[in-house]
């Protein structure tokens, strides 16, 4: 599936008047080519991956200014958003995260590096250590969560607070309630977004 951002949006549609939308497009060349492989949800899930894509970029487009690969970003925001003292356990923060601590001791490597996090003892158990926000970290991660927020609003941005809302709530009410997803009826060897 092509994602069309919100700028190659606006570039399109500048050049060649209004761009038509993309998931309309494809659902309509697979009700002429499979009409049984669509879903009551193909709709929304199309939608949802786009919108995630959008999104994706947006992040990705504004962390380069503040010097932060997305990892980084995410072990500065989860630390800052722990509260003070700013500070968990690897595995925790590992855990937080969704990444190995292999993953999270080579960003949180870098990070040191730079002065953004400090190893230090556990208070509780002296045999383990904790990754805190030094003071820089601490103002790093308060910007780049409000850049990142900045970012994400640009993307509703044509979006109206209503149709915003709207949307929340609706997404809150098809939620999965913690459940795994469930695995795909067919395998293959080929997965492709289509």
């Amino acid at each position: 599936m092509v994602v069309i951002y919100p700028a190659e949006v606006t570039a399109a549609s500048a050049a060649s008047g209004p761009v038509p939308d993309p998931v309309d497009a494809l659902l309509s060349a697979w009700r002429a080519e499979l009409p049984d492989a669509l879903r009551p949800t193909t709709e929304l899930s199309k939608r949802i991956t786009q919108l995630a894509g959008a999104l994706d970029a947006a992040t990705r487009g504004v962390l380069p200014e503040l010097g932060l690969t997305v990892a980084e970003f995410d072990i500065l925001v989860a630390l800052r958003r722990s509260g003070e003292p700013y500070r968990m356990q690897p595995n925790e923060l590992a855990r937080s995260l969704l990444l190995s601590s292999g993953g999270i001791s080579n960003v949180v490597n870098h990070l040191t590096g730079r002065g953004l996090v400090l190893r230090e003892p556990s208070p509780d158990d002296g045999r383990s250590t904790m990754i805190r926000l030094t003071p820089d970290g601490v103002r790093t991660a308060e910007r780049a969560v409000r850049v990142h927020a900045d970012a994400h609003e640009a993307v509703f941005a044509e979006a109206s607070p209503t149709a915003v809302n709207e949307a929340t709530r609706a997404l809150r009410d098809v939620r999965i309630h913690g459940r795994p997803a469930p695995r795909p009826l067919r395998t293959g060897r080929n997965r492709s977004r289509s």
